[in-house]
């Protein structure tokens, strides 16, 4: 009897945490289901329709981490080569969907060639200097060389490991929203399936490297589909903001590219060369950067 009450005990244990992940699952569906009311009814067309791509992106985000949940592991190899494929489809974002049209909208609205290359150049620099902030003053924990913060013991693992998805996913949605928001809907459709297409390896990458830290690959799946979640909210905010002041459409898509820049350096590149697969990881980088670039080419 003892043996069989001491059986049920983890039972009960992992029946409460699925409730409790329910819950949360429940909870941000019903907070999903009020802001999409919310949107068809007192925002323009292009701020839902940056809503939209948010959560395509965030699908993609979690369509990726499912296989995880079945047991076949995912090489170093295959890890890092992934990483570099979304470098390379967020530089390519940067450049071509992000700083090309900053710099054509700075134009548009009377500023000299030297003048729209300082505006999108500052905006560059205020997106990096923005993500350098939260990444100083944030908390989180990289895949593979470990915790930011050695300082840090009372936060658990897995929250920072959120941090710094939370970190490398803000600013894709950020780019989504300000695209939609003031660029042609045909670019701005390619920049949100070049994401998308890029979310759905890093959703693997994330679920994968948190089951290579010691967590349950139920858990991993869970963090790694929730993760694409601050897609949606970023391509809001960014859409609504420019579109409360157009002006600032140049200054939002160079502030996105110079966030996305940072994100790029700062934390993939370092991250899918760590293993000793550097030759993977820049292929993965050029074919994801050429795949963006012909995406977005079609697109015009």
């Amino acid at each position: 009897m003892a043996g069989m009450h001491s059986q049920s005990l983890p039972a009960a244990a992992a029946l409460r945490r699925l409730l409790g992940f329910g819950i949360v699952v429940l909870g941000l569906f019903a907070a999903l289901q009020m802001g999409w009311q919310h949107l068809q009814r007192d925002y323009p067309a292009p701020v839902f329709a940056a809503f939209l791509a948010g959560l395509m992106a965030a699908g993609a985000t979690a369509l990726g981490a499912l296989p995880v949940a079945f047991p076949q592991r995912v090489s170093d190899r295959v890890q890092d080569s992934l990483f570099g494929f979304g470098a390379g489809v967020m530089l390519a974002v940067a450049a071509f969907s992000l700083i090309v049209p900053g710099i054509e909208a700075a134009k548009a609205q009377g500023a000299s060639a030297l003048g729209a290359g300082c505006v999108v150049g500052g905006g560059i620099l205020l997106g990096a200097l923005a993500l350098l902030a939260v990444e100083r003053f944030l908390p989180h924990e990289h895949f593979i060389k470990g915790r930011e913060w050695q300082s840090i013991t009372t936060l658990r693992r897995a929250w920072l490991f959120v941090f710094a998805i939370l970190l490398h996913n803000l600013p894709e949605g950020l780019a989504i929203g300000v695209a939609y928001a003031g660029i042609e809907e045909s670019r701005a459709s390619a920049l949100a399936t070049g994401i998308a297409i890029q979310d759905i390896p890093e959703g693997l990458v994330v679920a994968a490297a948190l089951v290579a830290a010691g967590y349950r690959r139920r858990t991993a799946v869970l963090i790694g589909m929730a993760s694409g979640l601050i897609e949606p909210v970023g391509a809001l905010l960014g859409s609504i903001v420019v579109r409360v002041s157009l002006p600032l459409l140049p200054w939002g898509l160079a502030f996105a590219a110079g966030a996305m820049l940072f994100v790029i350096s700062h934390e993939i590149i370092p991250e899918s060369h760590r293993k000793g697969h550097e030759a993977f990881a820049t292929g993965g980088l050029i074919l994801g950067f050429v795949l963006m670039m012909i995406l977005d080419l079609s697109f015009h």
